[in-house]
């Protein structure tokens, strides 16, 4: 058996680079909490886009972000997400909520909201089991913002063409129009809005162990992933489980 986590396992990177399967993967494995701060921001995305506020109107952006009513579980293997009681998992990785995160994301106020939320969150789950407790948190900012203490931070990176193409299989097998260009277009440019916003952008902790996604498998990243968690000492003694083959890596 594998050692439940103790601590924070910092997860950042761009699109298409797996972080959402490995995250939640990593929990489960690890007896953990898990937290996709990414769907929190397409949540709040979601209400400005349902409210009809211009998304260039900082200010009711971010005043929107304050006031806005939504739950987020950290269960890997339910993490419930509703907005005003709403299950809304599904609505928020649609087109219009994907093409509208990054604008909303790089709003300073909902940035500020967000990551305080997220803050407690995390202390509470590392409050759990006496203190004990464990928490997979995956973002762009979790490394360098949200937890910048955590004791492992590993930052996922793939080239630009696999991450493309997972975006692409992605979309279609959501039943979305999509291509391996248009994919491709959408990684780009969302990389060029969260790498330059002003509010905490996207950018690699100096501490942060980097892991090329690009020819691994989902359990070859876990693999790696669960030995560095257990060389920073925040597993149990037990021996970690072995990883079956299979699946490639996903965002």
């Amino acid at each position: 058996m594998t050692g439940a986590l103790r601590g924070v396992v910092a997860l950042d990177g761009p699109s298409g680079t797996g972080k959402t399967t490995v995250a939640r993967k990593l929990a489960g494995r690890l007896s953990a909490r898990y937290l996709d701060t990414g769907a929190m921001y397409r949540v709040v995305t979601l209400a400005v886009l349902r409210s009809g506020v211009d998304l260039a109107d900082e200010h009711a952006v971010g005043a929107l972000a304050h006031d806005v009513g939504f739950t987020i579980g950290t269960d890997p293997e339910a993490p419930d997400l509703r907005l005003g009681g709403e299950d809304v998992a599904a609505e928020i990785r649609g087109p219009e909520v994907t093409k509208a995160v990054s604008p909303v994301s790089a709003v300073a106020q909902v940035r500020e909201v967000l990551v305080a939320r997220q803050r407690r969150i995390v202390a509470d789950a590392i409050a759990a089991n006496g203190g004990t407790g464990g928490i997979v948190v995956e973002g762009r900012d979790i490394g360098t913002t949200v937890a910048p203490d955590a004791p492992l931070k590993v930052y996922l990176t793939a080239s630009a063409e696999v991450r493309a193409a997972r975006r692409n299989s992605q979309d279609s097998a959501a039943g979305r129009a999509s291509s391996v260009e248009s994919a491709r277009e959408s990684v780009e440019r969302r990389d060029r809005i969260d790498s330059t916003r002003a509010a905490s952008p996207l950018r690699a902790a100096g501490d942060a162990v980097q892991v090329d996604t690009s020819e691994l498998t989902v359990d070859q990243v876990l693999v790696a992933l669960i030995e560095l968690a257990r060389g920073r000492g925040l597993l149990g003694d037990c021996p970690a489980e072995p990883v079956a083959a299979g699946a490639g890596v996903t965002s």
